[in-house]
């Protein structure tokens, strides 16, 4: 099993972030991608793609952007990490805009994700591991790993929040595509919603995504994620999401993981994207659920029988000290 991580992914290092209503110290540290090369026997160094991939989901101004803001709100005389405090609301104008301070608000969803003058670097490379990731799996390979820090599924096609900046499940999915295979399916289990990943694909049926996540009733993102939501146009029916309550233990987690399995095999993917966030542990300090490590590797066991070319993409997870753990014993199921 390839394994992909780059160094310039430690990069990216807030000091702090907006949390219920206060700073608090930035939560996706870069200790968290150390405690996940920690959690593998070993990892290669990806291939550089170019930016050409990136483009292919992301709005090229919202990459721009992600490249020159923090110089632009420095230049601006602004202090710390570029942090929008201001968003357009649905409908409203959003062009012609080149203040950076109308900017961060025009490209963010959210005042927890930080973006510092290393956020492009380490995003780029993030997102180099899940493209050599699928290269692995096209050449042969049944199950290859991107360890993805930055994480990537809350960021839509134009905008960064949960941490996230460049959506590497959607760009692996959008690379297999041009690659030839006809069909990929996203499965994201992940505590929260990956509503960046529903976006992308919201309308395209080529693509079927399938998320069990904590109820957006109660939990981050809120907007996204809810039960009814299932795609549109020719994307109908190719979105599936299974919210669950708060407290949620292996048996229901793992019959919603079957639900979305089942759906899946009806789509007959040529290949599977995995977006694994161990967030869903029950230690985790901002999440509500109750998995335990050895759960993880039931989960990925089920996983590996539906019998799919599978790419596994590190998402949340913040229980430090036991990410590297929960980690390889979900790669232990495979």
């Amino acid at each position: 099993m390839r394994m992909f991580f780059d160094p310039r992914q430690l990069a990216h290092a807030p000091s702090q972030e907006m949390h219920n209503g206060a700073f608090v110290p930035y939560a996706e540290t870069p200790a968290r991608a150390q405690a996940l090369c920690a959690g593998v026997s070993a990892s290669e160094t990806p291939t550089d793609h170019g930016e050409a991939p990136i483009l292919k989901v992301h709005d090229a101004g919202y990459i721009a952007y992600l490249k020159t803001a923090h110089a632009r709100w420095v230049a601006a005389g602004r202090p710390g990490d570029v942090m929008g405090y201001i968003w357009p609301v649905v409908a409203r104008r959003a062009v012609n805009l080149t203040r950076i301070d109308a900017l961060a608000g025009r490209y963010s969803m959210d005042s927890a994700t930080p973006l510092t003058a290393d956020s492009w670097t380490s995003a780029y490379w993030s997102t180099q591991c899940a493209l050599s990731a699928v290269d692995a799996v096209r050449a042969g390979d049944k199950v290859a790993v991107g360890l993805c820090r930055p994480p990537g599924h809350h960021a839509g096609a134009d905008y960064l929040g949960g941490y996230c900046f460049i959506n590497q499940a959607a760009v692996a999915a959008q690379a297999a595509r041009d690659a030839g295979i006809e069909r990929v399916a996203i499965l994201d289990i992940d505590y929260h919603h990956g509503n960046g990943t529903q976006d992308i694909f919201w309308s395209r049926g080529d693509v079927f995504y399938a998320s069990v996540h904590a109820d957006p009733a109660t939990d981050f993102p809120f907007y996204w994620g809810h039960a009814d939501e299932k795609g549109e146009g020719e994307g109908a029916g190719t979105t599936l999401n299974l919210p669950l309550p708060h407290g949620t233990e292996m048996e229901a987690f793992r019959d919603a993981q079957s639900t979305a399995l089942a759906a899946i095999a009806g789509f007959k993917p040529g290949l599977l994207i995995v977006s694994f966030g161990a967030d869903t542990f029950v230690d985790d300090p901002i999440a509500n659920f109750a998995l335990q490590t050895a759960d993880y590797t039931v989960l990925a066991s089920d996983i590996a029988a539906a019998g799919y070319p599978t790419v596994v993409l590190t998402e949340g997870g913040y229980a430090v000290d036991q990410l590297g753990d929960n980690l390889a014993s979900f790669l232990s199921g495979f």
